[in-house]
């Protein structure tokens, strides 16, 4: 198939809402959604603890994971409403859970919001016939993530691996498929659920 990018701030709400109006103009209603905006590494410091990070840097943190998902959210659901149904997957992470020691507070407390928005949806547009699902991954080296991994030494790279049951760290591709299969047909009746894609850690 085709691809049709687009570049905008998704934590604008203008810049969000045109691109929602523009890709329903030009295709019609939005049938599936992955908010896949966030991380955490908007911030100078990732792992800053929490008596030394500043306001804005929290206010970051939050904006770019949690608002950003409400903002794509809020603005594709009408349309699905619409459609007669839909299905979301929100990217959260084990940080969410409590689970990660080099993630910050605020990265922490935006991806636990995503999973508690996750299924207080599911419950609101179940209804709707829209199912709202997440995955939890743990490090994955994507694109973005991989110069700091490369930065990162030898011990600290093998410590990392041996905390993970599998012995390696997540790819890409291990967390588009749990993707792909919550936007399927499979999980038609799956709904309210973040999965921990973790290689086990737990």
């Amino acid at each position: 198939g085709s691809v049709d990018s687009r570049c905008v701030d998704a934590t604008a709400e203008v810049e969000v809402r045109s691109l929602v109006a523009d890709v329903e103009a030009k295709y019609g209603n939005i049938d599936l959604l992955v908010n896949a905006v966030g991380g955490s590494t908007i911030v100078d410091n990732p792992s800053v603890p929490i008596d030394a990070m500043t306001f804005e840097d929290w206010k970051k943190l939050i904006d770019f994971n949690l608002d950003a998902t409400f903002l794509l959210s809020n603005a594709i659901i009408p349309g699905m409403k619409r459609s007669g149904g839909g299905k979301i997957v929100n990217l959260a992470s084990i940080a969410g859970r409590g689970l990660s020691v080099s993630s910050s507070s605020a990265y922490a407390a935006a991806k636990g919001g995503i999973i508690a928005l996750t299924r207080k949806l599911s419950l609101e547009l179940g209804p709707d016939g829209i199912n709202v699902n997440a995955i939890a991954p743990s490090l994955t080296l994507t694109e973005r993530l991989m110069p700091h991994w490369k930065k990162r030494s030898a011990d600290s790279k093998a410590a990392e691996i041996e905390k993970v049951p599998l012995k390696r760290v997540a790819t890409a591709r291990d967390q588009a498929g749990v993707i792909a299969f919550l936007l399927s047909a499979d999980a038609d009746f799956v709904t309210g659920l973040t999965i921990d894609v973790t290689g086990g850690l737990s």
